[in-house]
């Protein structure tokens, strides 16, 4: 029988059972806005097995939140890499980025290690990602690194867009906080508006989820297929490309404020 560690009284090597039953409860699977689909579909199949290495390796829950940090400005640098290959490893990257984002929360919930400076860890992680990844799609579309460069000055906006879009989130738990209002559960029930238009217009958005192009994971597999498309157009797929996540992410700012203030969450 494996000694326990001294914090948890667990066993320092556990099983793949005992990761998946402690590190995966139904309250992190249910997740309606934290889960991605991704994590979902395939990685909390994969996330255990890394999540063992990551214990045997003694590492901390913050220290794997680094390394999903480290993986976010790869990306960045890959992104504005202008070649097929660079969209190809972009979406190796963020694909890791995503599975460390699994593992971090379960080396935290298995060693009972969970703290406000994980979580905030956590979120810069994200913020770099997707904020960082859409302003180098403005180098990538210049094919250059000049600041006066029209696809370069896009790329900021689209940026900036993403950053507030993300911002709107996280406002609502400060909101919350300030307050004095208790936590607000992560379930589908308090996302939806209360008033006729914008309900039926999340309708719509199911239907249509534009507004999801901006999670790291998306824009990494819309690069790729813009750079596919760019070996026969010459960079036009991925100009083009830029242009319409600004228009997008500009519509799903104002309509996320809506939505966020005409559903329970502030109340």
């Amino acid at each position: 029988m494996l000694e326990g560690t001294p914090a948890t009284g667990r066993p320092a090597d556990p099983s793949i059972a005992e990761l998946r039953e402690v590190t995966q409860p139904p309250s992190v699977r249910t997740r309606a806005g934290a889960e991605h689909w991704v994590a979902s579909a395939y990685l909390r199949d994969l996330s255990p097995y890394l999540t063992r290495v990551l214990l045997k390796a003694g590492f901390s829950a913050n220290g794997v939140t680094w390394l999903m940090i480290l993986c976010t400005v790869l990306a960045f640098f890959s992104t504005a890499w202008w070649t097929l290959a660079g969209a190809i490893v972009t979406v190796v990257l963020i694909q890791l980025q995503m599975l460390l984002d699994c593992c971090d929360g379960e080396v935290a919930r298995w060693r009972q290690t969970s703290s406000p400076k994980g979580v905030y860890l956590d979120r810069v992680g994200h913020y770099v990602a997707e904020c960082g990844i859409s302003v180098a799609l403005g180098i990538r579309a210049a094919r250059e690194l000049e600041l006066g460069n029209v696809w370069v000055s896009l790329g900021l906006l689209l940026g900036l867009l993403v950053c507030l879009n993300k911002v709107e989130n996280d406002l609502v738990h400060v909101s919350r906080h300030y307050a004095g209002l208790p936590q607000m559960q992560d379930t589908e029930a308090v996302r939806k508006p209360t008033q006729g238009l914008l309900r039926t217009a999340r309708r719509v958005a199911r239907f249509v989820p534009f507004h999801r192009v901006f999670h790291s994971v998306e824009l990494s597999l819309v690069i790729l297929v813009a750079a596919v498309v760019d070996l026969w157009l010459d960079g036009a797929a991925t100009q083009w490309l830029l242009v319409g996540l600004c228009v997008a992410a500009a519509v799903t700012l104002v309509g996320h404020l809506a939505a966020v203030l005409a559903s329970p969450r502030l109340r």
